[in-house]
C-alpha cells in the first residue's frame, strides 16, 4: 500500500478580532484640477483599477502635507504646492475585505488637500501601487470607478462630482 500523499497545508485565516479591535491607516492626498481636468492616480484593486487622488499613506515621523507631497511625485512625476486643507473623511474596511487577511477591520482616515502642480512630468508611479496617472474632464467622470473620497474632495471643494454607482 503506497503511502497517502502529503496533505495541503490549510490556508491561512485570522482568527476573529476581539471586539473594538482595529487598525488605522491615515493618508493624505491633493485635489489638483486645471483646466476643467482633475488629475488622478490608479490603483489597482481586487475588483480591478479604482482611480483616486494622487496621495497615500503617511509614514512615522511625517506630517500630513509631507506625506501629501512625497506622494503626489511618487504617483504622477508632478512636484505640487498645497493650497488649503479640504476636510477629513473616514471610512471602514471590514476584515473579511482586508487585502492581507489581517483578520481585524481598518480605519482610513484621508486628510484632503487642495493643490497646484509646480513642475515635473506626468507619468505613472514606478515600482509602487499605483499603475497609472492621468487627467479626467471634470464633467467626463461618470463611467470612472472612483474612490469615494474623490467624490467628497471635488464636494469640498465645490465643484460638480459624479453620482455613486449603483451597487
Amino acid at each position: 500500500m503506497s503511502p497517502a500523499p502529503p496533505s495541503e497545508p490549510a490556508a491561512a485565516v485570522a482568527p476573529p478580532a476581539p471586539d473594538g479591535v482595529f487598525q488605522t491607516r491615515a493618508g493624505s492626498y491633493a485635489l489638483i484640477v486645471a483646466d476643467g481636468a482633475v488629475l488622478l492616480s490608479a490603483w489597482q484593486g481586487p475588483q480591478g483599477i479604482v482611480w483616486t487622488l494622487p496621495g497615500g499613506g503617511i509614514e512615522l515621523g511625517e506630517s500630513p502635507e509631507q506625506a501629501c507631497l512625497r506622494e503626489v511625485e511618487e504617483e504622477t512625476g508632478h512636484t505640487c504646492e498645497l493650497t488649503g486643507l479640504l476636510g477629513v473623511t473616514t471610512g471602514t474596511v471590514p476584515a473579511e475585505r482586508r487585502l492581507r487577511g489581517e483578520g481585524v477591520p481598518l480605519l482610513t482616515v484621508q486628510v484632503l488637500h487642495t493643490a497646484r502642480l509646480t513642475g515635473g512630468t506626468l507619468r505613472p508611479e514606478t515600482d509602487g501601487s499605483s499603475v497609472d496617472a492621468r487627467w479626467f474632464r471634470l464633467d467626463a467622470l461618470e463611467d470612472v470607478p472612483l474612490s469615494s473620497w474623490v467624490r467628497r474632495a471635488l464636494e469640498l471643494a465645490g465643484l460638480p462630482a459624479p453620482a455613486e454607482p449603483s451597487r
